[in-house]
């Protein structure tokens, strides 16, 4: 059973997510640490808790979930998963720390590529690739049934939804993405948003003003 645990790191306050099982292996997802005590903080929390970090996954690559992708990566031995289509945002995210004065080295190693309906398996846990672009052009999202949960990127948010107005994005295909790719999961789906606190599938269904 995968246990959550999330850090809200820099000025952009993106949630990072560590998801752990009782055999002590972890996944890390858009590691969004930008400061050196932010890292440590990551770090202390993998060593104090005797967690063997074995995925790293971005479910996009805006500059504020990939802040960290080298330093995890170089530390804990882990080669980067994201979406093809992903490839080319996490190549332009220096240039946009840049333009918003947050300089940083940028993951350059080798990538494994994630697709729609991909599996990733940890221990006796697993999580589904579900593509739901719009936000992003290969923006994913990681469901894991047994547990009903999903942890969703910057899809969609308790009350709203993913930014379109980046390079990439399509607010149609964002809409169309959470009608058709989340709004079919069970109602009672927690969703562990990018930013912000957590929601429900049902409850966005009956109370998003983007989708009513």
């Amino acid at each position: 059973m995968l246990q959550i645990k999330s850090f809200v790191f820099s000025p952009i306050q993106e949630n990072t997510y560590v998801l752990y099982n009782e055999f002590k292996d972890c996944i890390i997802i858009d590691p969004g640490c930008y400061f050196d005590e932010e890292k440590d903080l990551l770090k202390t929390f993998i060593e104090e808790n005797k967690l063997k970090p074995v995925l790293l996954l971005n479910t996009h690559c805006h500059l504020d979930h990939v802040f960290g992708n080298k330093f995890v990566a170089e530390t804990y031995n882990l080669i980067l998963h994201l979406h093809e289509k992903e490839q080319q945002v996490l190549a332009f995210a220096p240039t946009s720390g840049l333009m918003y004065n947050m300089p940083f080295d940028n993951y350059t190693s080798k990538f494994l590529l994630l697709k729609e309906g991909d599996v990733l398996n940890v221990g006796d846990d697993n999580l589904t690739i579900i593509e739901a672009p719009g936000h992003s052009p290969g923006s994913v999202c990681f469901y894991c049934k047994k547990q009903n949960f999903v942890i969703g990127g910057d899809v969609l948010f308790q009350g709203s939804i993913g930014r379109t107005d980046l390079p990439g994005g399509n607010h149609q295909t964002l809409l169309d993405s959470i009608r058709q790719k989340l709004f079919v999961l069970p109602d009672e789906t927690v969703v562990y948003s990018g930013h912000g606190a957590t929601t429900t599938i049902g409850e966005e269904k009956m109370y998003n003003p983007f989708l009513s």
